[in-house]
């Protein structure tokens, strides 16, 4: 399987001025580009080489799992932002909101929270386990949800070039920008197709 750079799904400016044209530029065509060379040359001739990123994430180790996680996590995460974002309706995913975390505000800074304290490099990602409840985890470097056997909904990228262009070392405005940029049809299309498994 030869791995390809996704399309965003907007123009490169389409995020501003929240997230700057550069910030797109800079994270997406070059850091994310440099991840899918990287798997495929660490995969071709390999057994990786006919795993879905899915299969890879879940069995490999290393560099290769790295990779492989870097490409899969910022491919969720650039889907779910949108130039027109849609709010988040009623259904299955408020109700849950609601119930693990008090309100959509109380969600919000709880992700906030945990963005400003996961030391280093990493994601903080918004889950679900079997049971339909939500919680969030926050995990260093490439680490994935899938490797906990938990459903990711939303992605928080607390890399420094996520938001270093835009924000210097304000981590927490960053994600507070990035807040007004998720469509939560997006992540409630997630949380409904979890639920239908």
């Amino acid at each position: 399987m030869i791995f390809t750079l996704p399309p965003l799904p907007y123009a490169m400016d389409a995020l501003e001025p929240l997230m700057s044209q550069q910030t797109i530029e800079y994270h997406y065509g070059k850091h994310l580009q440099t991840y899918v060379d990287n798997l495929n040359r660490l995969t071709e001739g390999t057994p990786y080489s006919d795993f879905s990123l899915e299969q890879i994430i879940l069995v490999a180790t290393g560099p290769v799992f790295n990779n492989a996680a870097q490409v899969w996590n910022h491919t969720f995460y650039f889907e779910q932002l949108s130039p027109s974002p849609r709010p988040l309706a009623e259904g299955a995913l408020v109700d849950a909101v609601i119930r693990d975390f008090g309100s959509l505000e109380g969600l919000k800074n709880e992700i906030i929270r945990a963005s400003t304290a996961l030391f280093g490099s990493g994601w903080v990602w918004l889950v679900c386990d079997r049971r339909d409840h939500l919680a969030i985890l926050p995990l260093q470097n490439a680490g994935n949800p899938l490797t906990h056997n938990l459903t990711p909904l939303l992605a928080v990228d607390v890399w420094e070039h996520a938001y270093y262009i835009d924000y210097r070392n304000r981590r927490a405005d960053s994600v507070g920008a990035l807040w007004d940029r998720i469509d939560w049809t997006v992540v409630s299309e997630r949380f409904c197709r979890m639920m239908r498994k």
